[in-house]
């Protein structure tokens, strides 16, 4: 998309524009302090718990490396280092991926599970407290109707969902999981 209209002039932000643009990289920064100051008091961090949610939802919990980078938004090095300091702690495996030769894939362990059903109720507080819980039922809904707009899926029965919450977070709140679980 580029910033420069058709005559080559910039496009600059209108007032309401800049204010909109401000509030939302507010909102985002706010929200994400709090969530991941609330993990990081139960022992995880907010990639960990990305980790180990994702994995939780997958068949065999089991993820290709290359897959949960995807999902992460992450290059395959950068959650390589990462799935190696989560494996030194024994949250994960990483296992040989028969379908690439260069490939690896990560796997649940029962402590990642165990450590992931402990924060999981801690991070549903968490969200409830940073997000839900001050918004409207008509906010929540604009706010999907904005994701869906902008090509981004969220919805918790979406098969291609960037959500960030768990199966056990869903579980936790009454939501139904999907039904790959």
């Amino acid at each position: 998309m580029s910033t420069k209209s058709p005559a080559g002039a910039v496009r600059w932000l209108n007032p309401d524009e800049e204010r909109a643009w401000r509030a939302f990289l507010r909102v985002m920064v706010a929200v994400q302090t709090g969530t991941a100051r609330d993990l990081a008091a139960v022992g995880l961090s907010e990639p960990d718990y990305e980790v180990l949610s994702t994995l939780s939802e997958r068949p065999a919990h089991t993820s290709t490396l290359g897959e949960q980078a995807d999902k992460m938004g992450w290059s395959r090095s950068r959650l390589s280092r990462h799935a190696t300091r989560m494996e030194a702690r024994g949250l994960l495996l990483r296992a040989p991926d028969p379908t690439d030769g260069r490939g690896c894939l990560l796997v649940l362990t029962a402590q990642g599970l165990d450590a992931l059903q402990d924060a999981a109720p801690a991070h549903l507080e968490s969200v409830r407290r940073h997000f839900i819980d001050r918004l409207a039922p008509e906010d929540l809904a604009a706010l999907e109707q904005i994701a869906r707009r902008l090509g981004i899926t969220g919805s918790p029965d979406q098969p291609n969902s960037s959500a960030h919450t768990s199966s056990h977070d869903r579980k936790s709140s009454g939501v139904a999981p999907r039904a790959a679980e």
